[in-house]
């Protein structure tokens, strides 16, 4: 069991994880906004290039058709259960990841409540071959989901079970 002082100062971890990612998204969007035309293109490197484009859609632009209150709502389902999970403070990488997954979902609902849209501007690609437009938030989501897997699976193993659990002795 935690004791208050390690609580507060995960719980100021988690926060601070999670502000700094919202933040950085947000600045890297406006800038975009700001100085990018809407699909004009920036080369940056010969694999990368900053562009400007509008996701109404979930990951990748994907059911776009539902409109963006579904996705409003979903973030939202989305946000509240990982506050549920965090309360149980999570250790080592599951607190990593659950703050950089809380930091990306809170980015891009910013973006769907101001916009109803949401700002992508970085474009990797090799020749012809584009990976779709994405956005520090859905970097921050990506790399936290990963992180959580190996977490989970890295738990599993130590429990010697296949269900997350602990196993009863």
């Amino acid at each position: 069991m935690l004791r208050g002082y390690e609580k507060l100062k995960k719980g100021t971890l988690i926060a601070l994880i999670s502000i700094v990612i919202i933040v950085f998204d947000y600045i890297t969007k406006r800038l975009i906004v700001s100085k990018v035309t809407l699909y004009e293109h920036i080369d940056v490197l010969p694999f990368l290039r900053i562009v400007h484009v509008e996701n109404k859609g979930a990951a990748f632009g994907l059911f776009a058709q539902f409109g963006t209150n579904i996705f409003i709502v979903i973030s939202i389902c989305a946000i509240i259960c990982i506050g549920i999970y965090l309360i149980r403070l999570p250790i080592g990488i599951e607190l990593y990841s659950m703050s950089l997954i809380m930091g990306g979902a809170v980015g891009n609902l910013i973006d769907r409540f101001k916009m109803g849209k949401v700002i992508d501007f970085i474009d990797i690609y090799f020749n012809d071959w584009h990976w779709p437009a994405f956005n520090i938030a859905d970097s921050a989501l990506t790399v936290g989901i990963v992180l959580f897997i190996i977490a989970s699976l890295t738990h599993e193993k130590s429990n010697g079970n296949s269900y997350g659990g602990a196993v009863e002795k």
